[in-house]
């Protein structure tokens, strides 16, 4: 079974297509998030290691893929909020990525369907497009690289065995999802700390 599906992921990596595939899954993921990209590139990156794909082009196509895709989820968003725009949680996150928004924009690249809420709510409240397109560009170039380059250095650590390389690079990718969730987890919850009013003392005097 394993042979199997290993000869169909090769005939996949060796076709012609590959490249434009990359590129429009990776654009598809930017604002339909259940599509696959992270695993197709970090499967193309494991196969690298062999010489069946280029890492360069892999991670290239991919990184256009992804700002292209980002930016349509921007447009989506801008184009669907409408009257929203004022409404409380609204203006909370025009305020939030006004500070953070390139910080916010780069991680959230790292967290499957946390990047389209992300880009599609930077769109919402009108985050500057020129900001967003700088940090984008740096965000979409980041996660191709990692990606490519995960599934490498997998290729490389069983060079004699691809399916084990995949296996290697999608748990460190799955691994560094789950870091960064928890990290968001904490720090909101420390917030949330932070920002609730401390309880004063009951007053006993009659």
């Amino acid at each position: 079974m394993s042979h199997a599906v290993l000869d169909l992921v090769q005939q996949a990596m060796s076709s012609p297509w590959l490249y434009v595939a990359l590129f429009a899954l990776a654009l598809l993921d930017g604002f339909f998030p259940i599509v696959p990209a992270e695993t197709a590139v970090i499967t193309a990156g494991v196969f690298a290691a062999s010489g069946e794909t280029n890492l360069a082009l892999v991670m290239l196509v991919s990184a256009l893929g992804a700002f292209a895709g980002d930016h349509v989820s921007y447009l989506i968003g801008d184009r669907s909020a409408g009257r929203l725009r004022e409404r409380g949680p609204f203006v909370w996150a025009r305020n939030t990525l006004a500070v953070r928004g390139g910080q916010i924009l780069v991680v959230a690249r790292y967290i499957p369907g946390g990047r389209t809420a992300t880009t599609m709510t930077m769109g919402a409240v009108r985050y500057p497009l020129r900001s967003f397109t700088f940090f984008d560009a740096i965000a979409a170039s980041s996660w191709a690289v990692y990606s490519g380059l995960i599934g490498f250095f997998g290729g490389m650590a069983f060079e004699n065995d691809p399916l084990k390389g995949l296996l290697l690079g999608l748990g460190v990718a799955l691994s560094v999802t789950g870091v960064v969730e928890a990290v968001r987890w904490i720090r909101r919850r420390r917030g949330a700390t932070q920002a609730s009013p401390e309880r004063l003392p009951a007053d006993t005097s009659i």
